[in-house]
């Protein structure tokens, strides 16, 4: 009795379907189920730099805008975790993949996999060598190298300290070169070179402590970025050096807006993380659909050529915080001179 239920159910079925009689299933047909939606992953290596929350809040709205949801892994500063992160994105099928890279070299294996998996990979800020990915989207580093020395020039000085970022990061030496092009220019003497592995800030703090006599011979701090250099001037204020030995860094951090405003800091580099996190997640949503980019440049990346996107960095110091950070958006007022006498900006 249950089999020729089954079998009216069937027919009656059909019947309905051949004399187009249900509207809602033909409805139904035609959406996209669920599982077939667009699923990027987006790897960051931390969230202790400031600027990496803007940048996960802007892609994943424009992605979200464009009918794309973002998978977020963070790995905390650990290499190790990040391939496993990468691992489980290519296992879970996703249609793209962006990684804010911890060490490079680490996750050649794990990205081969990706390439073996028809994945396309994108390099988010920092570039993965040698692996033939599918973009690398990020800030015009050696341009921003040689803002950090334009700054530290304007000061007539004749030494310098680096106080730079780990080497694992592949923008670092990009950033190093632009920098140390116009240091060369200004003939100006790098009295020491030092690497913050995996980016901590402290141990920038912990350099200034351990080098005193060198850092009281210098007559600028180069810092690879804002949390580098606020530690640093928490260290030279200890020592009462603090104003006195100009600092420069890069990324516009609350901290280093106030230091600016403040004369602790002599400029960071602005760079527009909106921009760089909005195209980047419109290229990425391309690639999960299968599209190819329409994208002008290319850059070598050891081995082989691929599609490279730069977007523009902009110098800030106590000139034009207010028009560059504050009217853009970046920062409020309040926030940024909120240690200092006058809080409109005025002083």
């Amino acid at each position: 009795m249950k089999g020729f239920l089954r079998k009216v159910m069937t027919f009656a079925l059909m019947g309905c379907l051949l004399c187009g009689c249900s509207s809602s299933v033909a409805k139904d047909a035609s959406q996209q189920p669920e599982e077939d939606e667009l699923e990027i992953g987006m790897c960051f290596d931390s969230f202790v730099i400031e600027r990496w929350e803007k940048d996960r809040d802007v892609f994943v709205s424009t992605a979200s805008s464009l009918g794309a949801t973002v998978n977020v892994q963070n790995a905390n500063g650990d290499s190790s975790k990040q391939v496993e992160q990468i691992q489980y994105l290519i296992d879970k099928k996703v249609d793209c993949i962006v990684i804010i890279a911890i060490d490079a070299d680490a996750l050649k294996d794990v990205l081969k996999d990706a390439k073996k998996a028809g994945i396309p990979v994108v390099c988010y800020d920092r570039l993965i060598p040698n692996v033939n990915t599918d973009l690398y989207i990020s800030f015009d580093n050696e341009k921003v190298g040689e803002m950090l020395g334009e700054a530290i020039a304007s000061q007539n000085v004749e030494d310098v300290i680096m106080i730079c970022g780990p080497l694992t990061d592949n923008n670092v030496p990009m950033v190093n070169q632009g920098f140390l092009s116009v240091m060369e220019e200004n003939n100006i003497k790098v009295l020491d070179s030092y690497n913050c592995e995996g980016w901590k800030a402290e141990m920038g703090s912990a350099y200034v402590y351990d080098n005193m006599e060198n850092i009281r011979e210098a007559d600028a701090i180069m810092c690879g970025n804002d949390d580098v250099a606020t530690s640093v001037i928490k260290a030279l204020a200890v020592g009462q050096l603090a104003g006195k030995i100009p600092v420069v860094g890069q990324d516009a951090d609350l901290p280093a807006c106030q230091h600016i405003v403040q004369g602790t800091q002599l400029m960071t580099v602005y760079k527009p993380v909106g921009k760089l996190a909005e195209e980047a997640a419109k290229l990425s949503v391309q690639l999960a659909k299968g599209q190819s980019l329409d994208v002008e440049n290319v850059i070598n990346d050891g081995t082989y050529k691929i599609p490279y996107v730069a977007i523009e960095p902009i110098a800030v110091n106590k000139d034009n915080i207010d028009e560059v950070i504050i009217d853009g958006g970046f920062h409020s007022r309040e926030d940024v001179y909120l240690n200092t006498l006058d809080t409109t900006g005025e002083n």
